[in-house]
């Protein structure tokens, strides 16, 4: 290619902080930026990136198909939302328009299992085009690596993990998406309330959409396809995070009380037709 590779930022929260300054170190450029918090529309992507100015001014996100249409960005990097409903909007307009696009949303790293609506997102891309791709930290450390090191074993019985992380280093969605800053109850009504549920009534809110998965949800159905694995059933357990003294939050804003959720753990078990059984957890909370 003769030219820089133009790329749109859609999103300008903390990660885009980390990836609009990826693309300025491989020698990309930025030519359109979107939001929609007023504390930072209007203001050039610099100030967001802490350097520079970079004459890219950041617009409301009501703008995005017009600057997508002025700018024709090769791709469109999308780090707003945690789940796929709360991206459909900016993932069905790079679709639609014919744009690549890639989306740090954690659903999106394969939301086979726990949307199926995006099937009408998977299809519009290939009609026009482009493509939709989830990526972060899941497709590297639970997604390659790990498949990477079951395809040199010999046998296989179980595959267990880990991996913790700290919601302040990324945004708000995240936050909020890990029960940071509720109290018990309320965690448990608007987190673990889904974990209660039978696989019929699981299976009936999966299929309509509406079902909240942790990260491991998705990672366990990305593995069982790579691997070639039939699940037969797949559980989730989230149980929320606690520290003994107050701790505050700049995520969030506020000081998380002793004793409330600074996050959560959350679990996801899946057995196999073949006999592999999967046990993985993430584990983000305010540190």
């Amino acid at each position: 290619m003769d030219r820089k590779i133009k790329v749109m930022q859609y999103g300008t929260g903390k990660m885009s902080a980390y990836t609009m300054r990826y693309v300025f170190e491989k020698g990309a450029e930025i030519v359109g930026a979107v939001d929609v918090n007023p504390a930072v529309i209007g203001k050039d992507i610099g100030e967001v990136m802490q350097t520079e100015n970079k004459n890219v001014i950041i617009k409301n996100v009501s703008e995005a198909e017009n600057i997508i249409k002025e700018t024709k960005p090769d791709i469109v990097i999308v780090t707003t939302m945690s789940l796929i409903k709360d991206v459909e909007d900016a993932l069905m307009l790079c679709a639609k328009m014919g744009v690549n696009a890639i989306t740090t949303c954690e659903e999106a790293f394969y939301p086979a299992n726990s949307n199926p609506e995006i099937t009408k997102l998977d299809e519009l891309s290939k009609k026009n085009g482009c493509t939709i791709t989830g990526s972060g930290y899941q497709d590297i450390y639970w997604g390659q690596l790990i498949s990477s090191i079951a395809g040199s074993t010999h046998k296989i019985t179980k595959i267990k993990g880990s991996s913790s992380y700290n919601v302040e280093d990324y945004g708000i969605a995240l936050a909020e998406a890990h029960g940071a800053g509720l109290t018990l109850d309320e965690f448990e009504e608007k987190v673990a309330s889904v974990d209660k549920i039978s696989d019929e009534e699981r299976q009936k809110v999966i299929e309509a959409g509406n079902y909240l998965p942790s990260y491991m949800w998705n990672v366990n159905g990305w593995l069982c396809e790579k691997l070639g694995l039939t699940v037969e059933r797949q559980t989730q357990k989230t149980v929320p995070q606690t520290y003994k003294e107050d701790i505050y939050s700049t995520t969030l804003g506020m000081n998380v009380p002793a004793g409330t959720a600074t996050g959560m753990s959350a679990v996801v078990t899946t057995t196999t037709k073949e006999g592999i059984i999967l046990e993985t957890e993430c584990i983000g909370k305010v540190y």
